[in-house]
């Protein structure tokens, strides 16, 4: 642990200051009458303001959400990165049909409502994206079910992203924090030690993590969707940078 820490450290004193989201337009757009209610109940416990703007999204980047599923982030990103910025939403056809999200996403984007958002509709193996065009990506609650599953594809997820990312692009991972020794694959979590190790062996350096989505009252024994925690679980934030 003391390694890791040791990481941490010299990351964040050579990267320095990290731009900010403008705060003020992204709070006014996530308070539209544009945005599904559903979408903003969640924002209690995701708290997307805070989150953007520790890891450093500004308005006019390309940002790519990883496994999007139906798109709560890619809406948001929508909104941050503005009309003159992209949001690349990534799911694989096999998770759109495993997981029946294609109706969900269809209703997102009907209509042209988010102008600024392209579909990504390829795995890992193959995003079509071109190599160094991407500012910003972001994986949200979804990375330990590659990790636990399969560290292997977690890592060709990792190539993927980073092969797409700018020089100095940033790399935000969220995630339910699992406890040491848990059995976390299980309950749905991973540790800030894995999520750590995992990055940097892909080639990325740590440049921060916040606890802005600490939740005290979730004693990570129990998986996310447990009635008592209420959707809102302790989560690991993660900013790495490609160098």
């Amino acid at each position: 642990m003391k390694k890791l820490v040791s990481l941490f450290t010299v990351a964040l004193l050579a990267v320095g200051q990290v731009h900010a989201v403008d705060e003020a337009r992204l709070t006014q757009a996530l308070n539209s009458a544009d945005r599904p209610a559903a979408d903003k109940e969640r924002d209690a416990s995701r708290q997307p303001v805070a989150v953007l703007s520790f890891l450093g999204l500004e308005e006019g980047m390309t940002a790519l959400d990883i496994m999007a599923s139906t798109g709560w982030y890619t809406e948001v990103l929508s909104y941050a990165v503005g009309p003159n910025g992209t949001v690349l939403m990534q799911n694989s056809p096999a998770s759109l049909g495993m997981r029946n999200t294609e109706a969900g996403v269809q209703e997102r984007l009907a209509g042209d409502r988010l102008p600024n958002v392209q579909r990504v509709n390829q795995g890992f193996d193959s995003l079509g994206i071109e190599s160094g065009s991407v500012d910003f990506a972001l994986t949200a609650l979804n990375f330990h079910d590659l990790y636990n599953g399969n560290p292997a594809a977690a890592q060709a997820m990792l190539a993927a992203v980073k092969d797409v990312l700018k020089s100095g692009g940033v790399l935000g991972i969220i995630d339910h924090r699992g406890n040491v020794g848990a059995d976390n694959a299980s309950l749905h979590r991973i540790t800030l030690d894995e999520v750590a190790q995992a990055v940097t062996e892909a080639g990325f350096v740590i440049t921060g993590v916040s606890d802005v989505l600490h939740a005290d009252d979730d004693p990570r024994t129990t998986g996310p969707f447990d009635q008592s925690l209420g959707r809102n679980t302790d989560r690991i934030v993660v900013r790495a940078m490609k160098p």
